[in-house]
């Protein structure tokens, strides 16, 4: 597998406020840096729920997170609450939305209304890699097709399902600390699956500790697509690719061409990114 060029934001302080919550380093339940400990997380009024996915026994666990304030760059934004799904969005429920309806033309560039839904066309190569399927997280998605999987879950059960903002992802990440980013190798093992433990491949999701909002996966395993703040497509967060320095809040990818650089289709596919299985996504559901 090729290593794709990585875009890193440093953020060597960073503010996150929620709540009273004290400052330190929250790493996925361990404390580093400055030392001091943190109360437990409380997202006040959001309620956690359990969705089953439309005509299936496929659950996922939606989290309430809490209003707040994160610093992106320069700019501070502040975030309503949400629910955030604990884990990254798993291959048996992305199967669910491919069966939902008939695939699209493998060369199609349909120009979709806000409100379309459709579904991917079939891969030409196995979509898990043969890395294992039930329980690991979907990848090689591109953005319009995790998009469409949001659209598709949102009009079936009539909520409002959608990817995170980059703003929301990072305060989640965070989980309420402040302060240096930093991970000794111990935290960094029990937290994230990374260059070092990861063989080189994508896990199940769920194994690693979660963080204090009870999240899973935020630092490592894949990164997530989310919505930057000018609106643009950005995965966020360290993958099972990425050296140490790279597993942080503030670690960006942005598509290129490399993405797609194996795949032999003209027009290359809207749906599969075929150098990308660092590529994969977690739902938020508005209140």
């Amino acid at each position: 597998m090729t290593r794709l060029q990585t875009a890193s934001k440093q953020h060597p302080m960073k503010t996150v406020t929620a709540g009273t919550l004290a400052t330190g380093i929250l790493i996925f339940g361990s404390m580093v840096v400055l030392g001091q400990e943190l109360p437990s997380a409380h997202p006040a009024k959001l309620a956690p729920f359990t969705e089953t996915l439309p005509g299936s026994v496929v659950k996922i666990q939606m989290i309430p997170i809490p209003a707040g304030t994160v610093k992106i760059g320069t700019q501070s934004v502040k975030v309503k609450p949400f629910w955030m799904a604990s884990i990254e969005t798993p291959w048996e429920a992305f199967d669910q939305f491919i069966a939902s309806g008939p695939p699209s033309p493998p060369y199609d560039q349909t120009k979709f209304a806000a409100d379309a839904i459709a579904r991917p066309s079939k891969s030409y190569i196995l979509p898990d890699l043969g890395w294992g399927h039930h329980g690991y997280p979907a990848i090689n998605l591109s953005f319009d097709s995790v998009t469409m999987f949001c659209r598709w879950l949102s009009a079936t059960t009539k909520k409002k399902y959608r990817l995170p903002t980059e703003a929301e992802w990072e305060f989640a990440c965070w989980a309420g600390a402040s302060g240096t980013w930093k991970l000794g190798k111990d935290q960094l093992d029990k937290s994230a699956w990374y260059v070092a433990n990861s063989g080189q491949m994508t896990h199940p999701v769920g194994m690693k500790l979660p963080n204090r909002y009870g999240l899973y996966d935020m630092l490592g395993n894949v990164g997530e697509w989310a919505l930057d703040l000018s609106n643009k497509p950005v995965v966020c967060g360290g993958t099972f690719q990425d050296s140490p320095t790279e597993i942080s809040p503030g670690t960006r990818r942005r598509w290129t061409p490399k993405w797609q650089e194996e795949d032999p289709q003209l027009p290359k596919s809207r749906w599969w990114l075929s150098n990308a299985p660092f590529a994969g996504f977690r739902l938020v559901c508005e209140p």
